[in-house]
């Protein structure tokens, strides 16, 4: 590119920046374009409060006359009649309500709707509390059939009317919503199995089918909840709780989190919709499948409230075959979120646990959960030591390795050194990487050998770092001053401060201060027993070495204790390694065998021969320039 072409992009650039400068907005629209935006963030706050409420609030308009009190009780019941016709019976009733329980859950079930309004985990209690777990209750949740009746004349919801119990025992009951046509109902039945946490389901159609329309072959089911705060920082359910969901012939899916989102599910019948907490879900599984036409599924966020972590909303088909007796099945799990408990079902509901990606997840599968289960009677804190035990014993031919290549650095310091002497005035980078290359093949020392075995450690540290935080083996397990494993310790809560709140958190967790200390500790071990590379040879490497721990304890001060307690332990055992090999291997034997390597002609692969001839022609190049 020539002078004048320079000058003109010059010139475009001042005018392109006056330009800019002048035409921007000034203090006074600066100040009213926030305003305004404010307001539009203040109205869709509001909308979204809306929306959320519309997922479990009843659906419009069961009763409106009961709001005329100008009408006679005649002129009520001529208006109901009118509205409901074969319903008219099951419009009024008095609120009771029935209970199923088994050795692990609870389930309350009212007659207004027939459906299931109150779940109880008798193993399990909310953090601080003794009393069991309540899941969900009747204000938090809403399940209702979408009813098309009379050829699409009258569309009811199930949740209008008053069922009645017509058969129950202590694990199972009956709901049945009765019509004034003789023989003619819509019944909902709940069962509970011995020591499970399933609800087998049906809903069952006998003598509808004149009366249901003829020309819709699905009614739409609707299932939403509130979920309630369970844990102790509620940051942390809001950070793991959605819905999962599975569609016919796929693997189970999700949304984010971390997002407001919709999706549409007809593209392909539906297998089951999970409502998932962070240690608990309540799930809905077809025997068969859910119709696809019509459904969907609905995440909001609630970053306003104390005590409530997140709205979701679902909608699936339920098929319909018009016949004078007719069933749909489908069952209700209510319960941890177990991997186990989970896979035993054979439905692929334990995917909805984190175990990491691909490779990474039989780590935990075939490891940790197994060490879990099988020691789950003693102290998680222990369970986590044996763990780190037994993962060292597995990598100690990786630890020696990663020592001895270590080491053989280590006693080439004489050499090393002399070659940064060598450069240090007349500094050529490319000279001195081809002679310390030389060096390094001479002596029979791979300097990569070193970084691969610590590269294979990180799919252990990763499939961790995914499934501790999930394990409802560490939900409030305590070991020595933290009272829940799985998420963080705090012995200082010192509040909100700027700056460092964001970037660490308001309090200070000891395990995570622990895990920190050790890896400074570690790192100025490490670089301290390797030579010196001279000031020419990335500069900021010892910089990006201390800087690495202080990210790493911005992430794990607010993350679970136990995995901290990992971390920590690993290096502790590291040191101990590298102290028991130093005791049975010297720096003299090595520097011998070193020496010896040294006299011996070395040998090039051609790959080395390819290197050094680039190498070489790329310096010719440089000082030709």
């Amino acid at each position: 590119m020539d002078k004048n072409s320079l000058i003109g992009l010059g010139l475009i650039a001042l005018i392109l920046g006056a330009w800019l400068y002048m035409s921007g907005p000034s203090k006074e629209q600066i100040a009213r374009n926030k305003v305004l935006r404010d307001s539009i963030e203040q109205v869709e706050k509001k909308q979204r409060a809306i929306e959320a409420a519309k997922m479990v609030a009843t659906m419009p308009a069961m009763d409106s006359v009961k709001a005329q009190p100008q009408l006679s009780d005649s002129a009520k019941a001529v208006m109901v009649s009118s509205r409901y016709r074969d319903f008219s019976p099951a419009v009024n009733g008095n609120p009771e309500s029935f209970v199923i329980e088994n050795e692990n859950i609870k389930a309350t079930i009212s007659n207004k709707g027939g459906q299931i309004e109150k779940v109880e985990l008798k193993k399990y209690h909310r953090s601080g509390n003794t009393e069991n777990l309540i899941l969900f209750d009747k204000d938090s949740t809403r399940f209702a059939l979408a009813l098309k009746a009379y050829d699409n004349s009258q569309t009811y919801q199930t949740d209008e009317f008053y069922f009645k119990a017509v058969k129950q025992t202590p694990t199972s009951i009956d709901m049945r919503l009765e019509t004034s046509k003789p023989g003619s109902y819509i019944e909902f039945s709940y069962s509970l199995k011995p020591k499970d946490y399933l609800v087998k389901s049906e809903i069952r159609f006998v003598g509808m089918q004149n009366i249901l329309t003829t020309n819709e072959d699905q009614f739409q089911l609707y299932w939403s909840m509130i979920y309630p705060s369970q844990e102790k920082y509620i940051i942390k359910e809001k950070e793991a709780s959605t819905i999962y969901f599975k569609q016919d012939g796929n693997d189970p899916d999700y949304i984010n989190a971390m997002k407001e989102e919709e999706k549409t599910l007809n593209d392909v019948d539906v297998k089951w919709i999970c409502f998932k907490q962070q240690f608990f879900n309540s799930t809905i599984v077809a025997d068969n499948l859910f119709a696809k036409a019509g459904s969907e599924i609905k995440t909001s966020l609630r970053p306003d409230s104390e005590n409530k972590v997140k709205a979701v909303f679902s909608e699936v088909g339920i098929p319909y075959g018009h016949n004078a007796s007719e069933k749909f099945g489908f069952n209700f799990y209510f319960g941890p979120n177990h991997y186990n408990t989970l896979e035993d079902y054979k439905w692929d509901l334990e995917k909805i646990i984190p175990t990491g990606w691909s490779v990474f997840s039989y780590i935990n599968k075939w490891l940790v959960i197994p060490l879990f289960n099988n020691l789950g009677s003693i102290n998680m804190g222990l369970v986590i030591l044996i763990l780190t035990i037994i993962v060292k014993i597995v990598l100690l031919p990786i630890a020696y390795k990663t020592y001895m290549s270590g080491a053989r650095m280590r006693v080439l310091k004489p050499e090393t050194d002399a070659l940064n002497a060598k450069f240090e005035k007349n500094a050529d980078p490319m000279k001195k990487q081809q002679e310390q290359m030389a060096l390094y093949r001479k002596a029979g020392v791979n300097p990569l050998s070193g970084c691969l075995p610590l590269l294979l450690q990180f799919p252990i540290l990763i499939a961790l770092f995914n499934f501790v935080p999930a394990a409802i083996e560490l939900r409030q397990a305590g070991f020595l001053w933290a009272d829940d494993l799985s998420t963080y310790d705090s012995i200082w809560t010192f509040g909100n401060v700027p700056f460092i709140s964001w970037a660490y958190g308001d309090h200070v967790s000891l395990f995570a201060a622990l895990m920190f200390v050790s890896t400074i500790i570690y790192t100025y071990m490490n670089s301290s027993m390797m030579p010196q590379q001279g000031s020419t040879q990335m500069p900021g490497m010892k910089f990006m070495m201390y800087f690495m721990p202080v990210i790493f304890l911005a992430v794990m001060n607010r993350y679970a204790a136990g995995l901290s307690w990992y971390y920590f332990l690993a290096n502790m055992f590291t040191f101990l390694q590298n102290f028991i090999i130093k005791k049975f291997v010297s720096d003299a034997k090595i520097r011998t065998q070193l020496e010896a390597n040294m006299k011996k002609p070395a040998k090039v692969s051609n790959f080395q021969k390819r290197l050094e001839e680039m190498a070489k022609q790329r310096q010719q190049t440089i000082k030709k320039k």
